[in-house]
Order: C-alpha cells, then structure tokens, then sequence
C-alpha cells in the first residue's frame, strides 16, 4: 500500500480513527475514575552467583559456568513466585497483624487495621493468639487455611482482594536481574505503605529460608549418596589388598617380575660357575693323573697303601661338607669346624706321604716330596671342584624347577594386583566426589542465603496516578481496533478504487481515466486532465480502429457498462465533440430515456435515442435501433458511436458488439465489481471480436495526470468540449440540448 492510498484510507474512515480512540480512553477514564493511591517500595539483594567466592572458588581449574548462572536466577525468582512461598508471606504477615491492637503507620493503617477487625471476630483473633507464641499462631492459620469448611482465614488467603492472598501478593510482588550483575532487584506496591514494606521484607526472609532448605535438601541425598558407596568401596579395595597381601605371602614373593629378573640372572651366574667348575675339574684330574703315572714309576707303595686312601677318602668327605655348608648358609662356627677337620686331614695325608716318600726323587730327578705335594695339591683341587660341581648341578635344577611354577602364579598375581587397582579407582572416585559434594554442602551452609544490599523502605509518598498513562493505552488500542477494522474493511471492499486495482481485477490495461470535472475552464487542473484523457483515448479507438483486419465503413465505438451511472453519455458527449471539431460526421445512438426524445442534428453529431425492445439483443445493425423515418444511410457517417444500457439491466446484442470497430468499458471510481460483474464482462469479451478498452471515470484529481498550462496553450484549441451537454441536459428541444 502506497502512502496515497493509505492516506487515502484514512480519510475513508477518519470516523472510525477519532470514535475508537475516544471510546478507548473514555471507558479507562470511567472505569478508573475511583482509582485508589498505591505505594511502593523496593529492595535490592546480592546472590554472588557470578562473582561471589566460596568454597568451590579455591579449587583447581574452577570457572563461572555462566549458562548455570542463569539457571540459579530463574530458580531464584522461581521459588520467590512459586504459590507456596507467596502463601507463607501471606500467612507471616496475618500472623504479625494479629498481634496489633491499634493501628499505626509504620505497622498497619488505620483503613486496614479496621478492615482486618471486620474480616476476622474478635473471639477467633482471641483463640489464635491466646498462646503468645508466632509459630503457634502460625500452625493454627495454616490448619484453618488447608480446612475444608469455610471461615474467614480461608478468605483472608485466598480470597481475590485480599492483601494476604497469593494471588494478590504474587500480582503486585515483581522480581528481576538487574542486567547481568548478581544483584536481584525486588519491588512491591501496595495501598498501605507499611503492607508494603512488610510484605516485601517477609517475602525476602521467606526466599531465604525456602531456597536455603531446598539447597539443602538437594545436596544431603547426594552426601549420603557418595558416603555409602564410598563405604562398599573401601570394603571391595580391602578385600583386594588382603588376598594379594595372603598370595605374596603364601609364595614367599613381593613382584613376580622382579623375582623373574634375579632368577633369570641368577640362573646364568650358575651356569658360568659350572662351565668354569667343569674346566677346574677336568684340568686338576688331568694333572693328578699325570703326577700319579709319574709316582707309578718309583714304585707302588703309594697306590696300595691303604691308610694313605683312606685319608685320602677322609679329606674328599670333609670337603664336601664343607662347601655344603657355605651353600646352605650355615653359621660361621660350623664352617670354622669344616676347616678345622679338613686342615688336620691334610695334614695327616702329608705326614704319611712323607713318611713314605720323604727320601728319594723322581726319576726325572724330581724330588718325590716335590712330586708328592704336587700330586697332593691336584687330588684336593680335583676333589675340591667335584664337590663344587655337584652343589652348583643342584642348586641349578632346583632353580629350574622354582622357575616352572612361576608363569601361572605370576598370573594370579597381575589378576589379583588388577582387581586391587580396579578398587582402589573406583574408591578414590568416589572419595573425590565426596569431597566434592561435601565442599557444596559446606559452602550452602557457610553463604547459603542471599545478602540484603538494600532492604525495603517505608515509602513516604504514593505513586502516581496511572489514569492518564492507562487512557494512552486505551485510545491506541482503539486506534488499532480502528486500523484493523479499517483493514479488514478494505480487503473485504469488492469496489475498484484505484487504477492498479482496476488493471488486476480486469486483467487489461486501463487506457484512459478521467477526474470529476464540475466545470471546463482551461486554468482548472481537472479540466486540462479531462481534455488530454479524451485526446489519448481518441487516438487509442484511431490506432484500434485503424489496425482492423477486417475493416467496415464507418466503424462502430461501442461504450457499455455493468452498471448504471458509470458516465457513458458524458464520455460519448465528449467523443462526438472531439470527432466532430476534426470535421467528420458523427453518429451518437443511446438509449431514449423519456417517449418525448427525439432525433436531430448539431454540428455534424446526429444524436439517435432509441429503444430498448425485447429483440434488442438480435440486432444486426445500428439502423435497425431506429424507426424507419429516423434512418439516415450508414455512408453518410464517418464514425458511429453506440452507447449501450447497462449489461445487468439488458440483454447483449451480440451482433452489434461483434460488428463494433472498438469497444468502451466505462467504470466509474468506488464502482462495486463482482461476481456478476466479471461474468457480463466475460460474457462481452467472448463476443466482441476487436479491442476492448477500459475507461476509468471520476478518478480522484489527485491521481489525475493534467498538463500545464502552456502545454494547453501550445495545443489545438478546443472550446466545445468543455460545454458539452450531460444526460440530464437532454431534451427534445434543439437549443437547450446543445447548450
């Protein structure tokens, strides 16, 4: 919608744009004509949600979870507007007035001290307050409240005009964050300044203590929670570490990969002892062969001397025991008597020996004591190293046979070990969240209220009054219901008011429109506009006329219309004065309104009324409208302009629309077009065979496209068609017809 047609709409139903309003604020102005003074008073409490440090604040890695921030504040305000904590102020605040025995200003005014006096009987107020005790009080409204028989407690608490309601509280109690700081503003408005301050004040102690309790009650399950698992944990994790503690101690073993390790390098320490205790061995029983072959060729006393194999018996036995014992680890003193025994029988093997040896040499003239001793040195070596040998032999079987059992055991182990580690996690976990909850709960109970930053104040003087404000609002929603009205006024209007209009619901171009024109003076824009639509239409019906494939002498310009009173004459009037200045011959034939009509004859426009008769519609040709004595040959005319009743009231002469060089439809501004409307017009077009053209007529002068004066002057000169004759004009008499 442009800003002309929504201009244009307002000055359709400027009515409507000053009743509604008027109406709107007249009804707020009576309805609030009795308006009661109200006071308010406001306060200011600090959460320390986003910036307040507390208990958690010290831990690691602790940031403001701003999304959960807001979650408190809605939670806040939730629980201050939840029915229960509005119903429990109500129930504080009728308690404390209870207790007044006169009205005062800071406690209660006088107004609703006597109202409170009529609300409950003094024999009721007596029995609630006989013990003294608030919260005996208390207990006694709330049993009476939550009865179900009516008595005036239950109205005071819930009934809808009641300053102890919840509903009255809730509606006057407002809450909201003050941007985005930890402040929480709090106002309240009441008729009684000292009701308002109370009920603000209770409402505040009633917020504390329901979202502490409620914060309370959320963390105490969670405790509890954690502290019993955390119990069923520690037992789990004992229970691990006392079956790994009985394993290690049943195997004489504190980690398997450790004992693998030392056995593996202990196991390879033998293996070299032996392989060298081999080479010894071998290497001593080689040289005491030889030293023997040698002693062999002196004589044989040695070898068959049998106390000297005896001894020699004696010291291989001693040895034995002794490295025995250094394997098996025994006490010092046990090994000093080893070799004690082993040093006397050596001792006593070489006295034999030289005994018996003592007095010659070898044959290689080696002394036999040298020889002897030798072969002695070699017999101890070699028997020496047996022993060894054999001791280390075992000690490596039994090293191996320890080393089979170990690969299952060490498997049980790492089970048993990750059962324990499987416990002890889940046990630090839990402990963790403990901690972690218990921290929560503590820091509840260190801050768990909200700080009062500013507390409400008694408010000295009342609000102002909102009559105005409300009757601003009532005349703009009048305003609206106007606009909306005007609206659905508008989409609904089945008329054509506007050009763009016209073209749409037609579907063909409007080729002319024509403002109102009350009368034709050149230095009136209406007039100027009107005599350049009728220069353009008559060149649109020359060019149509001009571009007929079948053309017929003289063509034919029908004008029709749906409807009546569209200005078919006026423009016809028009037309024929136009062609007529150019010097042709014109024929205008409209229907006869009055039986006195007759033809004649003005400056070459032959004006023919004829009838409308029940064969109208079978007429073929414009001559066969008229009577035989009104007919002039059709050749004498060079157009003929045919001016048609209107389609709703008439039959379609269907010959003559389909004979019709070019056709008119005139339609007048604010014209209804409906239904039956679209069907006549479809009906013409389905018969017409030429163009049809669209004419717009008493468009508003604002919309009218008039040249300028000197445009005017600089064209023909016309003069008659601004004195041409209306349908009204029309009489039998020549001279005023053509006046």
């Amino acid at each position: 919608m442009t800003f002309h047609e929504f201009g244009r709409l307002l000055k359709r139903h400027l009515i409507w744009f000053i009743l509604f309003p008027c109406l709107g604020a007249g009804a707020i102005y009576y309805f609030m004509r009795n308006e009661a003074r109200t006071y308010k008073t406001k306060a200011t409490l600090y959460t320390g949600f986003t910036s307040g440090y507390s208990l958690r604040s010290a831990e690691e890695n602790f940031h403001v979870d701003y999304s959960g921030v807001s979650n408190a504040f809605d939670n806040v305000l939730t629980t201050l507007n939840s029915n229960q904590t509005l119903y429990e102020v109500g129930v504080r605040l009728l308690t404390e007035h209870l207790y007044l025995t006169k009205p005062t200003d800071r406690q209660l005014s006088a107004a609703s001290f006597q109202k409170l006096q009529q609300a409950i009987p003094a024999s009721l107020k007596q029995t609630l307050i006989s013990s003294g005790i608030p919260d005996s009080t208390r207990s006694q409204i709330n049993r009476l409240a939550q009865s179900q028989t009516d008595n005036p407690i239950r109205h005071l608490l819930f009934g809808s005009g009641s300053d102890y309601s919840a509903d009255v509280i809730g509606k006057k109690l407002k809450s909201s964050r003050r941007g985005g700081s930890d402040m929480l503003d709090l106002d309240y408005e009441a008729e009684d300044p000292a009701i308002a301050q109370q009920t603000l004040n209770l409402a505040i102690i009633e917020l504390n203590e329901r979202y502490s309790s409620l914060k309370r009650a959320e963390t105490n399950p969670v405790v509890t929670y954690y502290e019993n698992n955390a119990k069923e944990a520690k037992k789990r994790l004992d229970q691990a570490e006392a079956k790994l503690k009985a394993f290690n101690v049943q195997h004489n073993v504190l980690n398997f990969e450790d004992e693998l390790k030392t056995r593996s390098t202990t196991r390879d320490a033998l293996v070299a002892e032996y392989n060298e205790e081999v080479m010894r061995n071998k290497a001593a029983k080689a040289a005491r062969d030889a030293l023997g072959q040698r002693m062999t060729q002196g004589g044989t006393l040695l070898k068959i001397n049998t106390q000297l194999t005896d001894k020699q018996a004696e010291l291989t036995a001693a040895e034995s025991q002794l490295i025995n014992a250094r394997a098996n680890n025994q006490p010092q003193s046990v090994l000093d008597q080893h070799q004690a025994k082993i040093n006397q029988v050596s001792s006593e093997l070489k006295q034999i020996a030289q005994n018996y040896f003592a007095a010659d040499n070898s044959a290689e003239s080696i002394p036999k004591l040298t020889l002897i001793n030798g072969w002695l040195d070699k017999v101890l070596a070699y028997e020496e190293s047996s022993a060894r040998m054999d001791i280390v032999k075992k000690r490596m079987d039994d090293y191996q046979a320890e080393s089979s059992a170990f690969p299952p055991l060490e498997s049980e182990q790492r089970q048993l070990t990750r059962d324990m580690d499987v416990a002890e996690k889940e046990y630090m976990a839990l402990v963790q969240s403990l901690n972690q909850a218990t921290t929560h709960r503590q820091d509840i109970s260190i801050d768990g209220t909200l700080s009062v930053l500013d507390p409400p104040v008694f408010p000295m003087t009342p609000q102002g009054a909102k009559r105005w404000l409300f009757m601003a609002i009532g005349a703009g929603a009048g305003l609206v219901i106007a606009l909306i009205l005007a609206a659905i006024r508008t989409l609904a209007d089945k008329r054509i008011n506007t050009l763009e209009q016209a073209e749409q619901r037609l579907g063909n171009p409007v080729s002319a429109s024509f403002p109102t024109v009350k009368k034709f003076a050149v230095n009136v824009k209406a007039s100027r506009a009107a005599t350049s639509m009728f220069e353009q239409l008559a060149n649109s019906i020359n060019i149509t006329v001009g571009q007929r494939s079948t053309p017929s002498y003289p063509p034919v310009i029908t004008l029709f219309s749906t409807r009546g009173k569209q200005g078919k004459t006026w423009l016809a009037h028009g037309l024929a004065r136009l062609y007529a200045e150019s010097g042709e011959q014109v024929a205008y034939y409209y229907p006869r309104l009055e039986a006195s009509d007759k033809h004649f004859e003005q400056e070459g426009i032959y004006f023919y009324p004829y009838e409308v008769n029940p064969g109208f519609m079978n007429v073929r040709e414009p001559e066969d409208l008229l009577s035989a004595e009104d007919q002039l040959p059709a050749t004498v005319f060079n157009k003929i302009i045919l001016e048609l009743p209107p389609l709703v009231s008439s039959p379609i002469p269907l010959h003559l629309v389909s004979r019709s060089a070019v056709s008119l439809l005139i339609l007048s501004m604010h014209t209804l077009w409906g239904r039956r409307d679209k069907q006549l017009y479809a009906q013409y077009l389905k018969a017409a065979k030429q163009p049809v053209l669209v004419t717009l007529n008493k468009v508003e002068e604002s919309n009218a496209d008039a040249p300028s004066l000197n445009d005017m002057e600089q064209g023909l000169t016309r003069t008659q068609p601004y004195n041409a004759p209306t349908a009204a004009s029309r009489t039998t008499k020549k001279e005023k017809a053509l006046k």
